[in-house]
């Protein structure tokens, strides 16, 4: 891959040294425990998933997956039977799914490190595009998508979670990191792009997503939020601050405050 932008090479470092989801595992890494270990955890906190990928409605479909992880999700549509391909900005998400797909004897059609804003493949190439939590690290998120429509069949899907700003998930940031520490003037933004995992990190409300998706030409623009166990702190020891956050989300209306929103999209 070609030399990158420094705040790219930021993320890319940061992603490199913990590559989603293996915060989970305790076993050795790369061995099949290791992988159930999070396998497990990536589908007990966020069982929406499966629900949202139907993994098993794609066999013998042609699909793009951005951004790999450990692979957890990717091996999914190699099991279902579709023809897989997927890129990740590190070679540590790819040696991850390698070895994930070499444990269980499954291939790939292509795996690559690659560049979400640059993606190396023909115009109308897949019959969907799929991108779990990854394009609201790049720093031109845009153009990433752009990318994934570009690549996306005419009539073909797109499948996409990115980060919502109006959740308990991006208010808590704020609260903890800008106004306990007396910084109330900070927005939200900069909580999110300075605190929130890789730097950078952007966040979108509903409306921003759908003007940005419609400005893309896609039809049948599907968005929903989610609460996740991010909104909830599901894995905090305070009882205290989880019936907290609990309270906060159901004022908030819910899944209407989560920090995962789900797009459904058409080309």
């Amino acid at each position: 891959m070609d030399k990158i932008h420094p705040a790219k090479k930021a993320v890319a470092s940061y992603w490199s040294a913990r590559t989603c989801g293996t915060q989970f595992a305790q076993s050795e890494k790369f061995s099949s425990d290791y992988f159930s270990e999070i396998e497990k955890a990536r589908y007990r906190l966020e069982p929406y998933i499966h629900t949202f990928a139907e993994f098993k409605s794609y066999h013998g479909k042609k699909i793009l997956e951005v951004g790999l992880g450990a692979g957890t999700d990717f091996v999914q549509w190699v099991r279902a039977g579709a023809f897989a391909y997927g890129v990740d900005l590190t070679s540590e998400a790819i040696e991850h799914t390698r070895c994930r797909l070499d444990l269980e004897g499954l291939e790939a059609v292509d795996l690559r490190q690659a560049d979400a804003e640059r993606l190396d493949y023909p115009d109308n190439s897949f019959d969907l595009t799929y991108c779990w939590g990854v394009i609201h690290h790049t720093p031109d998120p845009y153009r990433a998508l752009q990318e994934l429509v570009r690549v996306t069949k005419p009539k073909g899907e797109l499948k996409l979670m990115i980060y919502h700003r109006h959740s308990v998930a991006a208010l808590m940031t704020w609260l903890r990191r800008c106004l306990l520490r007396g910084q109330v003037w900070r927005p939200v933004s900069y909580a999110i792009a300075n605190y929130m995992e890789s730097p950078g990190t952007r966040a979108f409300t509903r409306s921003e997503a759908r003007a940005i998706l419609e400005s893309l030409a896609l039809e049948r623009v599907d968005i929903r939020t989610v609460l996740t166990w991010c909104d909830l702190a599901a894995n905090s020891h305070s009882t205290l601050y989880r019936g907290l956050l609990r309270i906060l989300a159901t004022l908030g209306g819910k899944d209407r405050v989560g920090w995962f929103m789900l797009i459904k999209a058409r080309k």
